[in-house]
């Protein structure tokens, strides 16, 4: 068991130190942004949606290594979903955080099952992934002009 927990610390680590889809995404069609004033976590979300599938998502924001991987790690897992099965992921890496309780088989979302241990850092780790099913919930608008 050792061996698993050291592999998904790594991989914490690694979408805090190398996060993925860090930035503003200009061509975003719906913004949502959290705020976890407890750990000054803040966290935007910029989703492009492709018909009824995320075509893009991407993050910006600053906080606590939990947050920053779980933002980086949410925007890979989100890709290309529709909006329920956004949010169908969400309920999976929720109930994964909440009770530790991670699936059999390798998941990537599985190495946030240890934050259940730390109930004051689930908001950290789940952050993003409100503020993204926050920005599924709204019309498309307009995106901002490329300069």
């Amino acid at each position: 068991m050792s061996e698993l927990n050291d592999l998904y610390q790594s991989v914490i680590l690694d979408h805090n130190k190398r996060p993925r889809n860090r930035r503003k995404l200009p061509a975003a069609t719906r913004v949502a942004t959290g705020d976890n004033p407890t750990c000054g976590d803040q966290c935007t979300v910029y989703v492009r949606m492709d018909a009824d599938r995320i075509g893009e998502i991407t993050f910006e924001g600053s906080g606590c290594a939990i947050s920053q991987a779980s933002a980086s790690l949410m925007t890979t897992q989100l890709k290309g979903k529709t909006a329920a099965a956004a949010e169908t992921t969400f309920n999976e890496f929720a109930e994964i955080v909440k009770t530790g309780n991670a699936p059999e088989e390798f998941s990537e979302l599985a190495a946030f099952a240890g934050v259940h241990a730390f109930p004051a850092r689930i908001k950290c780790a789940t952050l993003a992934w409100h503020a993204a099913l926050e920005a599924l919930k709204q019309p498309d608008k307009t995106p901002e002009p490329q300069q």
